[in-house]
């Protein structure tokens, strides 16, 4: 394997699992603080819409119409985990490198 592609992957190995930890991250932020909010019109709970949209929409697009927006959270927060967690795997796998 060429330095450059080695690195390439090293790079991937790293990135992909944060983007799929770091979207986890917001959408349980985002959960926790739309069951504790008060005011359906707040202003953390508009941020967290804002930042969390771009991930449950693809997630959205394979569920049935008509879902709440709670549960489309937390389902969009579980795929996101799944993903992390298979991704992690997956990467270890192709490069070598086993836990432990």
């Amino acid at each position: 394997m060429s330095e450059l592609s080695l690195r390439l992957l090293l790079l991937l190995h790293v990135m992909v699992p944060l983007l799929f930890f770091i979207a986890s991250v917001y959408l349980a932020l985002h959960v926790l603080f739309a069951r504790f909010a008060m005011a359906p019109n707040s202003p953390v709970l508009w941020f967290f819409s804002v930042l969390t949209r771009p991930l449950t929409r693809p997630v959205q697009a394979i569920l049935p119409r008509g879902l709440s927006e709670a549960r489309l959270r937390t389902l969009s927060l579980a795929v996101y985990v799944v993903l992390w967690l298979a991704s992690r795997s997956a990467l270890n796998a192709l490069i070598g490198v086993w836990p432990g």
